[in-house]
């Protein structure tokens, strides 16, 4: 488990490609593989990884399958690139963002960059249908970074976008400085908000889901939309 609080930015010091498989040598900030061991997890963007091997100097090897390569942004590392970085939890430890899995669930693209004095804001848009997991003030894990969304807006497909404000120390702690428009991230949802809602959508859609269709075809004629948890 992890905490969403990024440790560090560790960049991509040698890697070896071999069928179905990617070999990364990380090299961490001073200090930040203290202690750490063979077979250890290491968040690296927001995707756990396991520590295959240890060199002086705060390098560590990781390996990472053909389908992790696929689903997420680490199959199109170059020697140089930087990550945020996090190491798994240690029992009571303080959860200064929300629990993290490790598992990213989707991708997301940067839409737009604004910077308000002392600020700066990112929109990502989401693609359907995982809009219907992020709410205005829940958390969310953005390349491992747990973050608080400010706003939020849906579409009728079930695509949408969402921003999150960023201050100057969250900056410096991270790589998302250097995130241009465009720019792929790892999306984790938050997991109790997960379950909420897909728990409310099954008993809706048990006791109302032949109506359903009836439901949205009133609410149109006037000119209204069935909330997004009703939705099938």
């Amino acid at each position: 488990m992890f905490t969403g609080i990024v440790q560090g930015v560790a960049q991509v010091a040698a890697l070896q490609d071999r069928p179905g498989l990617r070999s990364f040598t990380l090299q961490f900030p001073p200090g930040f593989c203290e202690g750490l061991e063979i077979g250890a997890s290491v968040a690296s963007d927001g995707v756990c990884l396991t520590v295959v091997a240890l060199h002086a100097g705060d390098r560590a090897d990781f390996d990472v399958m053909q389908q992790s390569l696929n689903l997420t942004t680490l199959g199109a590392l170059q020697v140089g690139s930087r990550l945020n970085v996090e190491r798994a939890a240690k029992e009571n430890a303080e959860i200064g963002g929300h629990p993290l899995s490790g598992h990213v669930d989707f991708m997301a693209t940067v839409e737009a960059i604004r910077q308000p004095e002392n600020n700066h804001v990112i929109r990502i848009g989401v693609p359907a249908p995982w809009m219907r997991y992020i709410f205005p003030k829940g958390y969310i894990a953005v390349n491992g970074a747990s973050l608080t969304v400010a706003e939020a807006g849906r579409e009728r497909d079930g695509s949408g976008w969402f921003e999150v404000w960023l201050i100057p120390e969250t900056l410096r702690m991270t790589t998302f400085g250097e995130k241009g428009v465009g720019a792929p991230l790892h999306i984790e949802i938050e997991r109790q908000t997960q379950v909420l809602v897909d728990t409310v959508r099954d008993a809706v859609d048990e006791r109302l889901g032949p109506l359903l269709p009836l439901l949205e075809q009133w609410a149109a004629e006037k000119g209204q939309v069935l909330p997004d948890l009703l939705k099938g």
